[in-house]
């Protein structure tokens, strides 16, 4: 098997493979003479469609009795290691890795601890812990030589094998031949005697194969690009071994208006509008707890439609490459939110006396984890996709912009923030978690509080640095609203504000998280006093600039979200920070000059490219990058 790149979103184990023929190897044969006697009598061939001839080999095949299964692929993803502390290092999906290969976690652990000279456990969530930091990169290859040697036949290449234990000698029974194999010491005799014959029938099936699939796409038939889900490496996202810097945007509502079928089309035109401008990363809510078109009507009681309604619009996304950030509960009031289940919890005979007993009450806690579980497990009805199998989705937010203003030290919401990483992470180990933060220093870091942008800042219970280094958290979010928390007059100050608090969340991801940031919510609100699209335009090349700056050096700077797109014909659900993009021509040209930025940048040769490689040329970068101003 072949496992060079650690960039990989999956290993990729091709098995049953028949010997390549090397045509430069193959004997030349005299060419015979053919005598067709002239009195001879020859019905003609009938002209076969490629039904037909493929149905002909087939035949062949099981006249033969030999396998009709086409070569086997088994898609095995890359282990998700989690560091905690600097003590234990957590892969989280061990128990889904041994169930891939059919074996039993004992053997394999006593196999990978051997190999890595080091202790281990499972824990009670059937995880494999391991002392000490483990590289991802070094279980990766220890990982790789027990499938080499335990389970995959060195001669067929079947993964179909079965592993025994006697006196101590380990051996591999391979179904597909019925024989018993020693590791690295057997050979597969049936298997010589059918691989002419196979290979003769496979090379058929091939030719024909090639040729429909040559005549498809002669008729404008192309096959869909493979879609893969991003990862994060480090500070940076990745995509199939590439960096992924994010261009995003928000559109909170589209589940609501997805709901309908009059405005339904509008969620179709925001995809539509944002995929013509590059944009990459969408973040919507993926909650409506008792509201008007209610998703979660009463705790873990949903309207089908409006499910549906969420099928929807990750299925619109998809078909527009676009990717969700999906945000699974509200902090306020608006959609329900924390208050929403605080009431639910008072009408099922609690006695609940604050929102903050959200993050607390053993029962709320229940609510959102049965909220979670129905989200992630949910089988889409236009894909037929499980959420938590779809690479649409980029990644789950916890919450959108968590606060527990009754603990200013902060240790509810960071007991909050604990369990329900982990938790996501247990259903779900494949896709990225976020918080949904908004970005506030606290106690945690004092010397931090004075890039706050007032002091209440550093009493709503929040810690950016402390509650990003939660385990199951794979990148941290900030928002930026000078707006809404220095003064709502617009003046200059938004911008000095802007650039050092941006700054500061770059600097802190990269020297005490390790982890990539997102600025997942920025914007300005016409309804400021003082407002212009002037304005609006210096805060967006502001962001995009700053966001460049940790680009260009391969910084944890991962990219920025704009709040919010909007359609035409969507008015009506306009909180002030609606960017039309078919009438706001400049801002459209800003955000369409940034994506041509990331775009390059993203193409560059692997995720630990810099500005500096020498590998690409960087001529056409250079070029958008000179018109930093002009727009």
């Amino acid at each position: 098997m072949d496992l060079q790149q650690e960039q990989e979103a999956c290993w990729k184990l091709e098995l049953d493979k028949v010997t390549k023929l090397d045509p430069s190897k193959k004997k030349k044969k005299k060419k015979k003479k053919l005598f067709i006697r002239e009195d001879a009598t020859y019905d003609s061939e009938p002209d076969y469609g490629y039904a037909e001839l493929l149905s002909r080999v087939f035949d062949m095949l099981r006249e033969e009795e030999v396998s009709t299964e086409r070569p086997r692929t088994v898609m095995m993803r890359r282990p998700q290691l989690l560091a905690q502390g600097t003590q234990i290092t957590v892969c989280l999906d061990f128990a889904h890795l041994c169930t891939t290969m059919h074996r039993k976690p004992g053997h394999v652990i006593k196999f990978l601890l051997g190999q890595m000279e080091t202790k281990g456990w499972l824990n009670k969530q059937h995880q494999l812990e391991m002392k000490g930091l483990v590289s991802s990169q070094h279980f990766q290859a220890v990982f790789q030589r027990y499938i080499d040697a335990f389970v995959i036949c060195s001669c067929c290449k079947s993964p179909d094998t079965a592993l025994a234990e006697d006196n101590g000698i380990s051996t591999l029974s391979c179904e597909m031949m019925n024989m018993k194999l020693p590791p690295h010491r057997y050979t597969c005799k049936k298997m010589k005697d059918r691989l002419g014959f196979r290979f003769v029938l496979c090379s058929a099936v091939f030719m024909i194969l090639t040729q429909h699939r040559a005549l498809a796409n002669s008729h404008g038939v192309n096959s869909e690009e493979e879609w893969e889900m991003v990862q994060r490496k480090g500070q940076q996202f990745t995509l199939n071994g590439q960096p992924f810097y994010v261009n995003g945007f928000n559109t909170y509502w589209m589940m609501t208006l997805a709901a309908d079928n009059s405005t339904r089309g509008k969620v179709t035109d925001v995809f539509q509008q944002a995929s013509a401008v590059g944009l990459t990363v969408g973040r919507t809510w993926a909650f409506n707890d008792g509201q008007w078109r209610a998703l979660q009507k009463s705790p873990s009681v949903y309207d089908e439609d409006v499910f549906k309604a969420l099928d929807f619009v990750v299925s619109e996304a998809g078909k527009y490459k676009i990717r969700l950030i999906l945000s699974l509960v509200n902090n306020w009031n608006d959609y329900g939110g924390k208050a929403q289940y605080v009431k639910w919890g008072n009408a099922s005979g609690l006695n609940l006396t604050s929102d903050d007993d959200f993050f607390t009450n053993p029962t709320l806690r229940d609510f959102y984890k049965s909220h979670v579980r129905t989200v992630l497990n949910r089988v889409n009805t236009f894909t037929n996709i499980t959420y938590k199998n779809d690479p649409t989705i980029f990644a789950w937010e916890l919450m959108n912009e968590p606060r527990c203003p009754s603990d200013p030290s902060g240790d509810k919401l960071q007991s909050w923030i604990q369990e329900m990483a982990v938790f996501v992470k247990s259903l779900d180990a494949k896709h990225m978690v976020e918080i949904g933060l908004e970005g506030f220093y606290g106690p945690s870091a004092p010397a931090r509080t004075k890039f706050n942008p007032n002091p209440y800042a550093a009493q709503v219970g929040t810690d950016f640095i402390r509650n990003n280094q939660a385990l199951g958290v794979d990148f941290a979010s900030v928002h930026v609203y000078p707006d809404a928390w220095i003064s709502p007059a617009v003046s200059d100050t938004f911008l000095e504000f802007t650039n050092s608090w941006m700054q500061a969340h770059v600097e802190d991801a990269e020297t005490y998280l390790g982890m990539p940031v997102l600025f997942t919510e920025f914007g300005v609100s016409a309804h400021d006093p003082g407002f212009n699209t002037s304005f609006r335009d210096m805060m967006l090349n502001t962001v995009y600039k700053m966001t460049l700056n940790s680009t260009r050096k391969g910084g944890a700077g991962a990219g920025s979200l704009v709040w919010q797109v909007f359609p035409q014909g969507a008015e009506f659900m306009d909180d002030g920070y609606a960017v039309y993009l078919t009438r706001a021509h400049t801002a459209s040209k800003i955000i369409s000059l940034q994506s041509k930025r990331l775009a390059i940048f993203n193409s560059l040769c692997g995720w630990r490219c810099k500005w500096g490689c020498k590998k690409k040329n960087h001529t056409a970068l250079d070029a958008l990058l000179s018109h930093d101003d002009e727009l």
